[in-house]
């Protein structure tokens, strides 16, 4: 699971960096990579004023449900990038109701029901809101596990994408999950190129122009 090539732009002596296991107390980092890439790779601390609530939907609730399928990019100081997944996206979505948004309930109200999402704060909280969402039978059905995976800018482009996707995709097999599927904006080609490296393959879904999924099986990488 090791990633050793040299941190791009390092000042002095090369720094290592490494993936490892997720631990509890990598949380903060992996909140302030989601927020800091999180607009289609790109920094969107500017489109969120509350910077906790993307990673609050996209990141918290996998390192607290599944942490045994969270790994991290270590350059030996803290965590610049990571990969997350569940196993089962239909379990995900029930903690997700049940437990994870009463959490959180008093911070990030539900918008009225005839509210129309005005700004990037107000369709993050209808996706809060609405956990279902994720589930979509025709993707499930055949690829049940779903993932995320993040890096600061700076780790990019040096194979540490594929290290991280080769400790998930290994611990989802050895969790007896056979395939896994993600979601990406369809205009984020850099993304896509990588995933096609991966073998990743796009799962046709009607009426989701919004998002491209993809999907592959798990194991060896």
């Amino acid at each position: 699971m090791n990633s050793t090539e040299p941190t791009p732009g390092a000042p002095g002596p090369a720094r290592q960096v490494r993936v490892r296991p997720y631990r509890p107390e990598d949380r903060g980092d992996v909140y302030d990579i989601c927020i800091r890439t999180g607009d289609r790779g790109g920094d969107a601390r500017h489109l969120y004023p509350d910077h906790d609530l993307l990673p609050s939907i996209f990141a918290g609730p996998y390192v607290e449900y599944d942490p045994e399928l969270a790994f991290v990019l270590d350059n030996g100081e803290r965590a610049v990038g990571y990969v997350i997944a569940t196993a089962d996206t239909v379990r995900f979505a029930q903690q997700f109701r049940d437990h994870w948004l009463p959490s959180l309930a008093d911070r990030y109200p539900r918008p009225a029901p005839d509210a129309s999402p005005r700004t990037p704060t107000d369709q993050m909280l209808h996706l809060l809101h609405t956990p279902e969402n994720i589930v979509l039978p025709q993707v499930v059905a055949e690829y049940p596990a779903h993932l995320h995976i993040d890096i600061l800018p700076e780790y990019q482009g040096a194979g540490h994408g594929r290290a991280l996707m080769a400790a998930c995709l290994a611990a989802l097999a050895d969790h007896g999950v056979p395939t896994v599927h993600l979601g990406m904006h369809p205009s984020n080609t850099r993304a896509r190129a990588f995933y096609d490296r991966l073998g990743f393959t796009e799962i046709p879904v009607p009426d989701r122009e919004d998002v491209t999924f993809l999907g592959r099986r798990t194991g060896e990488l």
